[in-house]
């Protein structure tokens, strides 16, 4: 990790995952529910020009089978990605658990973030929780969850970047502002030549750096990425693995919305699909107040295939197929990983072994069709890895 520049904590200071102040929040919630209600009144209001359901649906049921194959194996793929990703880092910092469980606690914590009010920061918790009881020290347990959260966030906006680019309507804007970006960045360092002025650049890098590192809101954060700097050393090769799981699991979850386009005869060029997802994205993170952003994601995402040239049937038949994999199912196997790591001890030992049973196959499975990339597993553990927990 690069240099932060705010003073180290204590080294004997443990604590768990910041979380947002109360106030923060409850203005949030009211901002959410604010917008929620004038979706719902644009909804009302424009009722007569939505889709048919009941055309969707059969469009839906004449789906090829081999796409929505590739689909689910796709949302499979894109969750695995993640749960390795945080695997490593465990790794990284000394904890090695089992993939199983790795798999299992990323689709538990998945499944509180995207059902649960205030799901986010209780899956955060959750994830902190079993992390813990996995073995891991209080630090690494944080320093995994965010920096996992840096580095996927990262890999986010990179795709989002080259998706843009590759578009032919919106490479002209965003080359363009690349380019100003550059030239500026290119004009500093001309200045920077002179030492004087190198001496003000710097001045003010740092005061601006701190000013942002400082604020009340991002400075936790900052302490928390600091200390796990202790923990948390990753080698070139780690940094390239952590990197390559980041862009999987964006790139298979948009495989997935791909394929389930491709399923009902929808065909766009690769970079309009990214570009749709990723504003369906940005239209549930403005509601996050709905689970999994419900509505919010399926109508921005419809509503972006049919802008880059889908028709309006095909475009809702895609997205329900690809909600109904990449959510449903997900959220689905989630609970019952949930069920089997938090709920087992207080059930019935017939129903504990059943769910455990069901657990482990459907966990097991999902694991089968990730690719396994050479690094994810050290060599010499390979079929013998301990399992923790």
């Amino acid at each position: 990790m690069g240099d932060v520049v705010t003073a180290p904590a204590p080294a004997a200071r443990e604590s768990a995952p910041v979380a947002p102040e109360p106030s923060s929040r409850r203005r949030g919630i009211w901002v959410q529910l604010g917008v929620l209600a004038l979706t719902v009144g644009a909804l009302a209001a424009f009722r007569d020009r939505l889709p048919d359901f009941g055309a969707m649906w059969g469009a839906a049921r004449r789906a090829e089978p081999g796409w929505l194959a590739v689909a689910v194996l796709a949302a499979a793929g894109s969750m695995g990605a993640f749960a390795r990703l945080q695997r490593r880092l465990l790794r990284i910092g000394g904890l090695r658990i089992s993939l199983r469980r790795a798999f299992a606690v990323t689709y538990a914590g998945n499944a509180l973030s995207t059902t649960l009010p205030a799901g986010p920061a209780l899956s955060v918790v959750y994830t902190f929780r079993q992390f813990r009881r996995s073995g891991a020290s209080a630090r690494l347990a944080t320093a995994v969850i965010l920096l996992g959260g840096v580095i996927t966030t990262t890999a986010y906006t990179v795709i989002g970047l080259a998706a843009l680019i590759a578009d032919p309507r919106a490479r002209t804007p965003v080359l363009l502002a690349l380019g100003a970006a550059a030239v500026l960045a290119g004009a500093v360092a001309v200045a920077a030549l002179r030492a004087g002025v190198r001496a003000r650049i710097v001045a003010f890098g740092r005061r601006c750096v701190r000013r942002v590192v400082g604020h009340r809101r991002i400075a936790p954060y900052v302490e928390r990425l600091w200390e796990g700097r202790q923990v948390l050393r990753p080698s070139r090769r780690d940094w390239a693995a952590l990197v390559v799981l980041a862009m999987l699991n964006w790139v298979f979850d948009i495989v997935a919305l791909h394929a389930a386009a491709l399923a009902v005869g929808v065909e766009l060029a690769p970079q309009a699909v990214v570009l749709a997802y990723f504003a369906a994205q940005a239209a549930g993170s403005v509601l996050p107040v709905l689970p999994g952003g419900l509505g919010a994601i399926e109508s921005s995402m419809a509503g972006a295939l049919v802008a880059f040239g889908a028709a309006l049937i095909p475009a809702g038949a895609a997205v329900g197929l690809y909600r109904l994999v990449s959510y449903w199912g997900v959220v689905a196997v989630g609970w019952l990983a949930w069920v089997v790591l938090h709920e087992g001890p207080r059930l019935s030992e017939g129903t504990r072994r059943r769910l455990a049973a069901l657990g482990d196959a459907l966990l097991r499975g999902c694991s089968s069709v990730v690719l396994l990339l050479p690094y994810s597993v050290p060599p010499g553990m390979r079929g013998a890895e301990p399992r923790n927990g």
